[in-house]
């Protein structure tokens, strides 16, 4: 009985244990400080995801979700000096430019994603737009994919299951582009939630004026 114990110990710890990843900041990524979210942290960011019933609803609990990390890591580095855009906060040590917003962004997704707490959307590359070749501007990227039901928490390192398993799911048009969103925490105070918009509205330059 003891070895079985053990096992079941060593098998949980991997989804529940403290979870550590490294921001950005002082733009393109020119500095970078790890951070730590403890268990209750992260036990928090579960119940808020996986509450989701529809993607519609993942996509506003991940906003949630993405600047309450940043928050946290605020607390730990400089990076709570951070401003929407780049102007409120330019020279500013801790300040975060899309190079700093986009690779730290995907980090968080990818925590959140590989425990199995996205249930509606992979997450993908960041993105870029550009508008007269001077102006271009980088974000977090994800995909909608057929929802995973019931919510299963995965071993940090094993890959997400995305299989089709909720009853009623109606397929899209095999030929349809999937639908894809950028998470785009560049546009914000640090702490605040993350602009979640499709991103062929983004490509247009959508997203609030900074």
């Amino acid at each position: 009985m003891r070895y079985v114990v053990l096992i079941l110990f060593f098998v949980a710890v991997p989804v529940w244990a403290d979870e550590a990843i490294s921001v950005c900041y002082n733009y393109g990524c020119a500095a970078e400080q790890l951070v730590t979210y403890s268990e209750s942290q992260l036990a928090w960011a579960r119940e808020m995801l996986i509450s989701a019933a529809t993607a519609e609803g993942e996509r506003q609990r991940l906003a949630l979700a993405v600047g309450q990390l940043y928050g946290w890591a605020g607390e730990q580095s400089p990076i709570w000096r951070d401003r929407g855009g780049n102007y409120a906060d330019e020279g500013v040590q801790g300040a975060m430019d899309c190079i700093d917003h986009s690779t730290t962004t995907t980090r968080l997704l990818r925590l959140l994603e590989v425990r199995g707490w996205l249930r509606f959307h992979r997450v993908l590359e960041p993105v870029r737009r550009t508008r007269f070749v001077i102006l271009e501007h980088v974000s977090a990227l994800i995909e909608e994919v057929p929802p995973r039901w019931p919510p299963r928490d995965v071993p940090v390192g094993a890959p997400p299951d995305y299989a089709p398993l909720s009853p009623g799911w109606d397929a899209p048009d095999a030929a349809a582009a999937p639908r894809r969103f950028v998470v785009d925490s560049w546009f914000v105070d640090n702490g605040q939630p993350a602009v979640v918009l499709p991103l062929e509205e983004w490509m247009k330059w959508g997203g609030p004026n900074v």
